[in-house]
């Protein structure tokens, strides 16, 4: 039997989260919303110097495991104002220039103004530019922000307050259909994060056998979110992040995945079996993958010299590092496994 799951209030954190910009950088509005929902359940999570947030729910015997999860996200910088008044991209993370070209999106300046506006290409206009529009090459070059402003000059620009350096962030817009599938940006891994809130939750009720931490990082998207930071009693480190889905994958939205390898090679094999084992006692459909081209933050921890065991686990999410989807039932099984495998079992 899977463990009790509120689903209502992970759907509820993980809608406010995705709608609060979070690019790689620029990610304080996110940790301060999840600090208020971890004071709301009665625990007081610590921040460290770099930004992460981490808070623990003791255990009932010896030893201690930690979920590491963040809610850093994809998004960009401004590199440059052009003499037209439109803005020149640097990206923060791994993604095609394709995938965001139409997208809103909000520029954040130093003053604190938000100026929202739209990714273009150079030759957006099909009736303007016929087939050279669908031979352009997406790349950073020709790719634009479109401010929602009266400016056709980079000196107009600088007037609203932008600037080189000012964040940008892609608008998640997330939507929660009947049929139980949640669209949106940033699902990766934003899901992460309210499935280890409602996992919290869960573990007020029903103590874990052992103390359990959840840490949130800040700068997974570039590589060294869990670099530092994680608990110095950690024996366990289990990083929870999306599970990409795809042609050649075994991976499904309506599923939690073991990874056991990624770009940074295998993963801990004793500790991804004790999971199965974990996922076998809850009658769960646990996927195992293997994603060639991702890393996490378990990898980024083991890179720092963490002394520890890591594995990956995730919910499947379609779409990766564009408009990804997702299935409440890989939300609801990736939770059960968590909960399973901490001895909370109904």
């Amino acid at each position: 039997m899977n463990p009790a799951f509120d689903l209502d209030y992970t759907l509820d954190v993980l809608v406010r989260l995705l709608d609060t910009p979070s690019p790689t950088g620029f990610t304080e509005a996110a940790v301060a919303l999840i600090e208020k929902e971890v004071a709301a359940l009665g625990i007081t999570p610590t921040r460290t110097r770099k930004g992460a947030l981490t808070w623990e729910v003791p255990g009932s015997s010896e030893g201690h495991v930690t979920f590491s999860g963040h809610t850093d996200t994809l998004g960009a910088m401004v590199k440059g104002i052009k003499t037209n008044g439109r803005l020149r991209l640097s990206m923060l993370g791994g993604y095609d220039w394709a995938t965001v070209e139409g997208e809103d999106v909000r520029v954040h300046t130093q003053s604190g103004r938000v100026v929202t506006g739209t990714v273009v290409n150079i030759r957006q206009s099909t009736h303007v530019h016929g087939a050279a529009l669908r031979d352009l090459k997406r790349e950073a070059s020709v790719m634009e922000v479109r401010l929602d402003e009266q400016t056709a000059s980079a000196a107009e620009t600088r007037t609203l307050g932008i600037g080189v350096g000012d964040f940008v962030s892609y608008d998640a817009r997330p939507r929660v259909t009947a049929a139980g599938y949640i669209k949106s940006r940033h699902l990766d891994n934003k899901a992460a994060v309210a499935i280890f809130l409602a996992v919290t939750k869960e573990l007020i009720n029903t103590p874990p056998a052992k103390t359990v931490a959840f840490h949130v990082t800040t700068y997974e998207e570039v590589g060294h979110g869990a670099a530092t930071g994680i608990p110095p009693h950690t024996d366990e480190l289990i990083a929870v992040d999306m599970a990409a889905v795809g042609e050649g994958q075994t991976s499904n939205e309506h599923c939690v995945t073991l990874c056991v390898a990624d770009s940074s090679g295998p993963y801990d094999h004793a500790l991804g079996n004790r999971l199965r084992a974990a996922a076998v006692r809850a009658d769960l459909d646990l996927r195992v993958d293997m994603y060639p081209f991702y890393g996490s933050d378990g990898s980024a921890a083991w890179r720092a010299g963490g002394d520890y065991p890591v594995a990956l686990i995730g919910p499947g999410v379609d779409a990766s590092h564009a408009y990804e989807r997702m299935h409440t039932d890989a939300l609801r099984d990736t939770a059960a496994l968590i909960l399973t495998y901490l001895g909370v079992e109904s």
